[in-house]
């Protein structure tokens, strides 16, 4: 069967994509190193953001939000986020893609990845994401680690897979064989129904089963489920973020408040800071879905420490990212 278009010179040849590729590589280095070399000018990091491309940002945050009965706080686009940032004093926010489709995982790792190029401009820095039903989870995983990526982010209750399956369990396993951050939704999700897919007992599972090396459990180890944060993860190897656990939620309509979710109290709040450990913690929004500058004052308004919030605010979150050494 013969061609009737001649394609040379339209598509590239093998060497030049290698050559793009390889270029692409060195400006994210290149880029993170920098953010490196001026990590101690990052006081603020937001642990936990969203972000989507403009083409589609206002569709899924009207599903979002109708979803969830809540409404956003920006529109979901990076230059929103930029924005929202500089009124925050936010110096470091890190996006975390929700994937839904197995089948997508190498297209939005991809545009994730050109993201990082600019980090050391914008001060937003993404993970990667994966999908557990991916059967080829080990080139993608691998792939990931190659572009650069320092975490990767789980999301359960999207994939209907519980966190301590074994499809789950083996991806966490081999990213701490890579040396990544695993991120995972914990506890209910507000915009779906129940069963909830990453309850405490299977982070407990994963801990004891895996022993994954940078979990982190987000929503402060599982929302609307902190009773059992308090008495099941204490103690343990597990990093959580605060994303969306304070504040008010805001609510489309108060006639649209959904079941009996709410938010920890300030003293609820800190009490399980201290529980879990402070160096344990990682500020987070949850941003469109919180306000990062709301968020910023209210844990800097909280009794801790000076040292205290700046490991909550930034080292904690530095020392995981490889920004700066570990203690000890």
């Amino acid at each position: 069967m013969e061609l009737k278009h001649d394609l040379s010179g339209i598509l590239p040849s093998s060497e030049e994509m290698d050559r793009q590729l390889e270029e692409q590589k060195m400006r994210r280095e290149v880029a993170f190193q920098r953010l490196k070399d001026r990590s101690d000018s990052i006081r603020v990091v937001d642990f936990h953001v969203h972000t989507f491309p403009e083409k589609i940002a206002k569709a899924a945050l009207k599903q979002l939000s109708e979803d969830s009965c809540t409404t956003p706080f920006t529109d979901g686009t990076v230059d929103q986020l930029t924005a929202s940032m500089q009124e925050a004093g936010i110096d470091l926010s890190i996006v975390l893609p929700v994937i839904t489709n197995p089948a997508k995982v190498a297209h939005i790792n991809l545009a994730a990845a050109r993201q990082n190029e600019t980090v050391d401009q914008t001060g937003i820095l993404s993970f990667a994401g994966i999908h557990p039903a991916a059967e080829n989870y080990r080139i993608l995983l691998r792939a990931a680690r190659e572009m650069g990526f320092q975490g990767i982010k789980l999301h359960p209750d999207y994939y209907r897979i519980r966190f301590d399956d074994i499809r789950t369990k083996r991806i966490i396993a081999l990213a701490s064989e890579l040396d990544m951050i695993v991120v995972t939704h914990a506890g209910t999700d507000i915009g779906l129904y129940p069963p909830v897919y990453c309850p405490v007992d299977s982070i407990v599972n994963v801990l004891d089963d895996v022993r994954p090396t940078k979990l982190v459990a987000a929503h402060m180890g599982g929302w609307n489920n902190w009773d059992e944060v308090l008495t099941k993860l204490a103690g343990r190897k597990v990093w959580v973020d605060t994303a969306f656990s304070i504040g008010d939620i805001h609510w489309k309509s108060p006639e649209q408040k959904k079941y009996n979710f709410h938010q920890l109290s300030d003293e609820e709040f800190v009490q399980l800071v201290h529980a879990l450990g402070v160096e344990r913690v990682l500020f987070a929004t949850d941003s469109p879905w919180a306000e990062q500058k709301d968020y910023v004052n209210r844990v800097s308004a909280m009794p801790f420490t000076e040292e205290e919030k700046r490991f909550i605010f930034a080292d904690n979150a530095k020392r995981l990212l490889g920004l700066i050494p570990e203690e000890g």
